[in-house]
């Protein structure tokens, strides 16, 4: 080998050497892209990604709740573990959620009905006048139906027990309510 040919053999060396690093160098930006992209993802966009799909919301105060993810808005979750059988879940009282889409959806493209909040939905229930079970994020349960909805807690009536035993259930307090 002449030394032209070695000089201009250690040139390309170098050159894929350079082409090697700026390459490296790429990939760790493209990397620090996705990263910080991926930050911008909420809970509610990966919730809203994984409607129809089977999920497991783990409760504060330790209840699991495994079934269809029927429908969600920004403030709760429908979820149908049985045929006509639901549950509404504050999102405020999920402490886990397995089983979601690796994807998200992007709040612009929510639909409508996601503008509906908590107390839209509690309004819905205590007009159907329907008897369920309310789950409090202490773990502890009482069955009866929801009254008037107030700002930030609605009324339930015990069932079996005269109207005027209504409690006040602030809804922080409220882990799920679930339809009989």
């Amino acid at each position: 080998m002449r030394w032209e040919e070695s000089v201009l053999a250690l040139f390309e060396d170098l050159e894929q050497q350079a082409e090697g690093l700026h390459l490296a160098e790429r990939d760790a930006e493209i990397g620090e892209l996705s990263v910080s992209e991926y930050a911008q993802v909420s809970l509610g966009s990966r919730i809203h990604a994984s409607t129809n799909q089977v999920v497991r919301v783990r409760l504060l105060g330790g209840r699991s709740i495994t079934g269809r993810l029927a429908q969600s808005g920004r403030e709760w979750l429908l979820l149908e573990d049985a045929p006509g059988h639901e549950w509404v879940v504050p999102q405020i009282s999920v402490a886990t959620v397995s089983g979601l889409s690796t994807k998200s959806l992007n709040e612009d493209a929510w639909p409508i009905h996601v503008r509906l909040s908590l107390r839209s939905i509690l309004r819905r229930i205590a007009q159907a006048r329907s008897e369920i079970v309310v789950h409090l994020t202490d773990g502890s349960q009482f069955e009866g139906r929801l009254g008037r909805v107030g700002k930030d807690f609605v009324e339930v009536y015990p069932a079996a027990v005269s109207v005027r035993a209504a409690e006040a259930v602030p809804n922080i307090a409220i882990a799920a309510i679930q339809g009989r």
